[in-house]
């Protein structure tokens, strides 16, 4: 159970509708004058309860902290907001979000695609950007287009590159996703009795299984729509395949962490999506990648999978202390 009481809130979207997002108060109940707005990016089928479990561990690395974590453009609360979808979108409805908190800057904590997010946002504004904390994401993945043919091919890759250009095909970007995030992706042509057989699915996922409490619970809720006995994901397909072409295509993304800008901190999970032995990184630092030394510090989070580096302990402390390790640097 969440130690941080989860409030909901909207904020005006770019080309109308409403931003929906998930805040936890810092200690005080806002955030300090001098500390950025902490904002946390989900996956790519995800929504903004996924950080639960971060948020509890910002109590002890950055107490006076408030955190906001919307349910970006296309999933949960953030669904009925229409394209156009994909990375950019994001970054501007990042940007929104900020003008409405009345904020100049950020530290984005960014899990998966919202790593992506994140990195394309410090890229492109690096002002309002104050950091970023990169999770299992933001790099390009090993054996994809947007690594730009710096490293080998790896297990994402198995589905067969996708060309360099924006322009690939709804069916490989399809493939490609369903080979890098799985269940998660064919969750999304599912229909489902009753709230509890959605649980149950969740519960079946081998990296999932073991997080199980009433935060997650919470997040799975947030994903459901429809009514009994078709309920289904909020996740619209075509805002999930427009940010995958944008993780494997961005040519932004390929140099976005290896010039200079805001600091960063990269945490990969040693293990995998479905809980396998590697991770979506492989077992070492990714090669090849030539992350700024000066700007990015990376480590690998051991004993996580891409699921539990942010939503159990260990792996949310390790993100909370580097979110209190950027905002430190940030300062500085």
């Amino acid at each position: 159970m969440s130690i941080r009481t989860a409030r909901t809130g909207t904020a005006p979207a770019p080309g109308g509708g409403a931003l929906a997002f998930t805040h936890w108060p810092g200690a005080d109940g806002s955030a300090s004058a001098d500390t950025p707005a902490l904002i946390a990016l989900h996956g790519i089928t995800a929504n903004g309860r996924a950080f639960d479990a971060v948020a509890d561990a910002l109590g002890a690395a950055l107490p006076c902290a408030s955190l906001y974590a919307p349910d970006l453009r296309g999933r949960a609360a953030s669904a009925d907001l229409p394209g156009p979808y994909g990375l950019a979108a994001h970054v501007a409805d990042v940007l929104a979000l900020l003008d409405h908190l009345g904020q100049r800057r950020a530290v984005l904590i960014g899990h998966s695609m919202g790593g992506f997010v994140a990195a394309l946002a410090a890229t492109r504004h690096p002002s309002r950007v104050a950091g970023t904390v990169l999770v299992d994401g933001g790099p390009p993945f090993p054996g994809t287009g947007a690594a730009g043919g710096d490293s080998g091919a790896g297990e994402t890759g198995e589905a067969g590159g996708v060309g360099e250009a924006g322009a690939a095909d709804e069916g490989a970007i399809d493939a490609q996703l369903e080979a890098v995030i799985g269940p998660a992706m064919r969750r999304l042509s599912m229909t489902f009795p009753d709230r509890d057989s959605y649980a149950e699915f969740f519960r079946g996922h081998p990296a999932i299984r073991p997080l199980w409490n009433d935060d997650v619970r919470a997040y799975v809720d947030r994903d459901l729509v429809g009514t009994e006995p078709e309920l289904r994901s909020s996740c619209v397909r075509e805002a999930v395949r427009a940010d995958g072409r944008g993780v494997l295509v961005e040519p932004l993304l390929r140099t976005a962490l290896r010039e200079p800008g805001p600091p960063a901190v990269f945490l990969w999970a040693e293990r995998g999506m479905l809980d396998e032995p590697r991770g979506l990184y492989g077992a070492e630092h990714p090669a090849g990648f030539g992350l700024h030394p000066e700007r990015v510090a990376s480590r690998r989070v051991d004993g996580v999978n891409h699921y539990s580096i942010v939503m159990a302990a260990e792996g949310a402390r390790a993100v909370a202390e580097a979110a209190a390790e950027v905002t430190r640097r940030a300062a500085a």
